[in-house]
């Protein structure tokens, strides 16, 4: 089962979550007869066939179904061939989390909803499967009201919402504004509410008279203020107390500020009652009726009184269709989140674009690919960086170990690997599959604060489910043997006795000259584990750079027992009963598998009370922190991860698949006599400054 942990294993949407991945099973309903261009679409398609539809042209047979796009201007066909036929007819929508930008903008959704009674969850006209479930089913089980209420509170912390792409920093209108959700016109919830501009207006008269004097917020939806749609309000319907707010706002955000919320059939209205409203509601939306709204409008069938979780175990959770698209496959809520949060988090990073500095020419490919998304990067030489950031008013970003003390712009954010890099070494010119991106320092240098720091720091903070999310993680890395660079080899006959892992480091290495005292040499490393371990058998690691000859720090054996060259670190840890490192990754990779671990230096994961420190913590740091918050805050939090077969930034669970089962695409045939190049060249530089 172990190796099935991030999501190889099928489990029923009712049973919850399997390991770090959720997958859901499905029956196969058979064909389904399509009459317009948007089933073309891969996305859709992919999604109906993994349900097992079988999508098709023609005239309906026995046994058929009719699909039409929700009530688009085209599914008049659909339904008139579902009439003369007698075929059922099956609707399909987006789902309530779809993507970072709406449809229009050639975005695929992460998830669809399928109502085979012909029905739509925004038409009140007749019931749809999600009313039938909201006013039938039990919704009673304690795990699902359990993920519905873990998968509010994520949804609410994330900012995320049905077009995520909103800024959560975004400055706000002072708090106590009553807020007036618009829609766009045309909108198929608005129109089949028997709603018009006129009853937009009408909803704005109320909001104005129920809540006198206060101040107005109409909230503009996302394809209006992207010139896509117009609204129903316009400047003719303001008044000094009253703003139009367009910017891309998170909604969760202006929910929090907001005294009282009315909405029409917006799906805002819907986060506003997990957001704690109850909102007044213009329309009649699914969500209308269950005593979370006060409602102008009530659909007369809908009388049970419902929660929060029951909403969102039936809007959420059962009713859609979610899909994966890194293992392309269904899936759980929960991934779809995950999914979400790793895009929103790259899009909002990155969306003013970089100039970047500081990079070998190798690694602009793969930087392009993790920070260029948004806005391609401009490379430029360190000295002009800040001058061209200035004129294009841009952050820098810059390779941390290059970043000069005098580089001065408004913005400038350090990068690293992370630590859950590649199956291959850095050196070896093999690209990242994580980087990291700091504002405030970088991890390997203790005399300054950095976001990891922060992090690691507030992490007992964190929420529960993050912190099993922290559990599994390590558990998985565990089970597969992963660890920073993942690379494979035998391991040489062990001696018996207590064993202690001393792993080299390369001796020119950031880390070594920012994190290291008086012991910064490998030499010295083992001396010192010598000196205090006279009686323990000592195995010394050489780093990989240095075994491949691509990086300085090679030494004799000295006062180790053992050389592992070629070693594979993870099944080393697994024999040994305690590490002395300097600063190594590979200290940090111990904890995660409950190897003590004594450190001469002071890297990221030293200083919280996990570890033995032979050297001073920084005053910042202190006991507080448990192995799963510092595993979230070092994999989970700082880092970024880009999935190497779709090219799309991803959550870390995906990334782990793929080093523990691939694929993984292969690096260029040049890339090693390159590598060995750049050895070359740093070897002399090396002993150039030793000289």
């Amino acid at each position: 089962m172990a190796e099935n942990a991030l999501g190889a294993d099928r489990v029923h949407r009712r049973g919850g979550r399997a390991g770090l991945g959720r997958a859901v099973t499905a029956t196969a309903p058979g064909r389904l007869r399509v009459y317009n261009g948007g089933f073309a679409r891969r996305r859709i398609r992919r999604i109906l066939q993994l349900v097992g539809w079988q999508i098709r042209t023609g005239w309906p047979r026995d046994g058929d179904a009719v699909g039409v796009w929700g009530h688009a201007p085209t599914a008049w066909r659909g339904e008139r061939v579902a009439r003369q036929s007698g075929a059922p007819l099956v609707r399909i929508e987006d789902a309530f989390l779809r993507s970072l930008h709406p449809g229009r903008a050639g975005e695929a959704p992460l998830g669809v909803m399928i109502d085979t009674t012909g029905g739509a969850h925004y038409d009140p006209r007749r019931p749809s499967t999600l009313e039938r479930m909201l006013a039938r089913d039990p919704l009673d089980d304690t795990a699902i009201l359990d993920r519905a209420r873990t998968a509010i509170d994520r949804i609410r912390r994330l900012h995320l919402t049905k077009y995520a792409a909103v800024l959560p920093d975004l400055g706000m209108p002072e708090p106590g504004y009553v807020l007036v959700i618009d829609q766009t016109r045309g909108d198929a919830s608005v129109r089949l509410s028997n709603a018009d501009a006129d009853r937009f207006r009408e909803m704005l008269a109320f909001a104005r008279i129920e809540n006198p004097g206060a101040r107005i917020v109409i909230k503009t939806h996302p394809e209006t203020a992207g010139g896509h749609r117009a609204g129903h309000l316009s400047a003719s319907d303001l008044d000094p107390r009253t703003i139009f707010f367009d910017a891309p706002a998170s909604p969760w955000a202006l929910l929090e500020g907001a005294v009282a919320v009315y909405a029409v059939s917006s799906q805002m209205g819907f986060e506003a009652i997990l957001a704690g409203h109850r909102p007044r509601i213009f329309g009649q939306p699914f969500y209308a009726g269950w005593g979370l709204t006060q409602d102008e409008t009530p659909v007369a069938r809908r009388e049970r009184r419902l929660t929060r979780a029951q909403l969102v175990a039936a809007a959420l959770i059962e009713h859609p269709t979610w899909y994966d698209p890194f293992e392309d496959r269904l899936c759980a809520l929960e991934e779809v989140i995950d999914t979400l949060e790793a895009q929103a988090r790259a899009w909002r990073e990155d969306r003013h674009g970089y100039v970047a500095c500081g990079m070998r020419l190798w690694k602009r490919r793969p930087m392009q690919a993790f920070f260029g998304g948004v806005r391609p990067l401009r490379f430029a030489d360190t000295g002009a960086a800040a001058r061209l950031a200035a004129d294009l008013d841009r952050p820098v970003l810059v390779w941390a170990g290059k970043a000069a003390g005098d580089l001065s712009a408004p913005w400038v954010f350090r990068v690293e690997d992370g630590f859950l890099r590649s199956r291959g070494l850095g050196a070896d010119l093999v690209p990242p599959l994580s980087l990291v991106r700091d504002a405030t320092g970088i991890y390997y240098d203790p005399a300054a604060p950095s976001d990891l720091e922060t992090l690691i720091a507030q992490s007992p903070d964190l929420p529960i489910d993050e912190i099993e999310r922290g559990r599994r993680l390590i558990a998985y890395l565990i089970a597969q043997n992963l660890t920073k660079y993942n690379i494979r080899g035998a391991l040489p006959p062990l001696p018996t006795g207590r064993r202690i892992l001393v792993p080299g480091q390369v001796e020119d290495d950031a880390s070594i000259r920012l994190g290291c005292g008086a012991v910064a040499t490998n030499a010295a490393l083992l001396n010192a584990a010598r000196e205090a371990n006279p009686d323990a058998v000592l195995i010394y690691k050489p780093h990989p750079d240095v075994e491949a000859g691509l990086r300085p720090g090679k030494i004799t054996a000295g006062a180790a027992d053992i050389v592992a060259t070629q070693a594979d670190p993870a099944a080393l840890l697994a024999q040994v009963q305690e590490v002395w490192t300097m600063t190594s990754a590979l200290g940090f990779e111990a904890l995660l598998r409950g190897v003590p671990v004594t450190c001469l230096g002071m890297p990221f994961y030293a200083g919280w009370g996990l570890t033995r420190d032979l050297m001073p913590a920084p005053p910042r740091r202190g006991p507080g922190p448990t192995l799963e918050g510092l595993a979230h805050a070092a994999l989970i939090g700082y880092p970024r991860y880009r999935d190497p077969v779709t090219g799309l930034p991803c959550p870390v669970e995906v990334v782990a698949r793929r080093l523990g089962h691939g694929p993984l695409p292969r690096p260029g045939p040049g890339n090693r006599a390159l590598a060995k190049l750049q050895g070359a060249f740093a070897g002399q530089a090396h002993l150039w400054r030793r000289g």
